[in-house]
């Protein structure tokens, strides 16, 4: 009898009426429909509207691919995915195109949609709108983003302005920075912006190979030169034309080889290994180091007048550890690189990561980072990295803040604060679910930090 009545008491629940379902909807700021079994849309709530400038009674009846018209729709259907697997989507970023033809990004999320019973009876897709966090990305882009150079320190926005101007010459250029700094992405800035940009970009990695192989590759050879020599090959001088040509690590050639590429600098001429007949090279030099060039023509480890002819303009790049401030948009561009490379869906770092990865001194600068982000990627498939997910080695080494306008982990944690808060419309307790904090922990820090926060939220 008690199993009896307790059954009774349980269907006798009152349950929300048709306009009560609706009110609620329509009360969501994100976009909301649902779709029966013929893919046919059975609601469309006001932000439905709003974000694709349908109505509701022009959207209710028709088929959810003539209204939404979305990037997927013809491909890779989320919602078709999700009735046919019974797996949802959770956040994932596409394109739709409105009413009026203009392409609007949002990111979407779906799930089945059940009658009391857990029969399925349709779909459910909710859908926000990014178009203002794709404006923000944007204008990150423009402002801190040179090429594929990511940076808003002032020594690099530096060599960002002079960079156009270094391109229009065909000087040679001598690049000095800490291994990992990314010396040849401004070799290739430089290249790309240039009027050889349709010509070839050519990378030697002068530290990689030992004098003969290294000279035969710059160079080339004729056939009997040397033992298994049994055909001409040309050297990279002449495989570069008039495009451009990288010396990596030029500071680990050898005296005697520095002799040969002193010659194609002071003429642009050469000789391949066995050959009689001289070569003209055209291709613009440029070199790089992560070593002091000046320091060893003094010890006599490089020849002094070597040095002079590459060091017609010089840049330095500074190591990660002196421009903190560039970590945050660092991060932020190695999750969104390798949620695309990787079909993921990160959405940022857990507060003590951002602690860990402001007190690193990095040893192997942004390629380093790089690979710290790429380590989690392996082993983390959504959410927010956390501190699990960073290898070994940089949870157990010491290290202390140096100097940089990014000095301390306030600083740090306002800017990613602020980011998520952007990414998710101001809405504070989406952002602290993004953070991986609770919402009293973040509207704490809101307040500590001094994060202004706009009249109204995106909720």
């Amino acid at each position: 009898m008690a199993k009896k009545r307790q059954s009774t008491e349980l269907s006798d629940k009152p349950r929300l009426t048709n306009e009560e379902v609706s009110a609620i909807l329509n009360s969501i700021a994100d976009g909301v429909f649902t779709v029966d079994k013929d893919w046919r849309i059975t609601s469309f709530n006001k932000a439905a509207e709003k974000i694709t400038g349908v109505p509701e009674n022009e959207a209710v009846g028709e088929y959810c691919c003539d209204v939404f018209r979305a990037s997927i729709c013809e491909t890779e259907c989320a919602l078709h995915s999700t009735m046919e697997t019974g797996k949802p989507v959770i956040n994932k970023a596409i394109y739709i195109v409105n009413s009026d033809g203009e392409k609007v990004p949002i990111s979407i999320s779906t799930a089945l949609l059940k009658d009391k019973d857990g029969n399925i009876i349709g779909g459910v897709e909710t859908f926000r709108d990014l178009s203002m966090v794709e404006q923000l990305r944007k204008e990150l882009h423009g402002k801190f983003v040179f090429e594929d150079i990511v940076s808003k320190n002032e020594r690099m926005n530096r060599i960002f302005e002079i960079l156009p101007l270094i391109a229009e010459s065909d000087s040679p250029v001598l690049i000095e920075g800490e291994s990992g700094t990314g010396k040849e992405l401004i070799a290739t800035a430089i290249h790309n912006l240039s009027q050889r940009r349709d010509g070839t970009f050519l990378r030697v990695n002068c530290g990689a190979l030992p004098d003969n192989l290294l000279e035969s590759e710059l160079f080339g050879y004729k056939a009997g030169a040397f033992t298994d020599a049994r055909k001409d090959k040309p050297g990279r001088f002449e495989l570069a034309g008039k495009g451009t040509i990288l010396l990596d690590e030029i500071g680990d050639i050898s005296p005697a080889l520095q002799v040969k590429l002193l010659r194609v600098l002071q003429d642009g001429t050469f000789e391949p290994l066995g050959g009689i007949k001289t070569l003209k090279s055209e291709a613009r030099i440029i070199a790089s180091t992560n070593r002091r060039l000046s320091e060893m023509v003094n010890e006599g480890k490089f020849r002094q007048d070597l040095y002079y002819r590459i060091n017609v303009v010089k840049l330095e790049v500074p190591p990660l550890r002196e421009r903190r401030e560039d970590i945050p948009l660092l991060v932020e561009h190695f999750i969104g690189k390798f949620n695309r490379l990787k079909g993921k869906d990160i959405s940022g770092i857990a507060a003590d990561v951002a602690r860990i990865l402001i007190n690193y001194d990095y040893p192997g600068n942004i390629r380093e980072l790089e690979n710290i982000i790429e380590h989690a990627f392996v082993l983390l498939s959504g959410g927010v990295i956390s501190k699990e997910y960073l290898p070994d080695d940089i949870l157990h080494r010491k290290s202390e803040v140096t100097t940089g306008a990014f000095s301390n982990v306030d600083d740090f944690q306002k800017r990613m604060i602020l980011d998520a808060l952007r990414r998710n419309n101001w809405n504070r307790t989406a952002t602290a679910k993004d953070l991986g904090m609770h919402k009293t922990t973040l509207y704490r820090k809101i307040r500590n930090l001094g994060i202004e926060l706009p009249a109204r939220d995106g909720r």
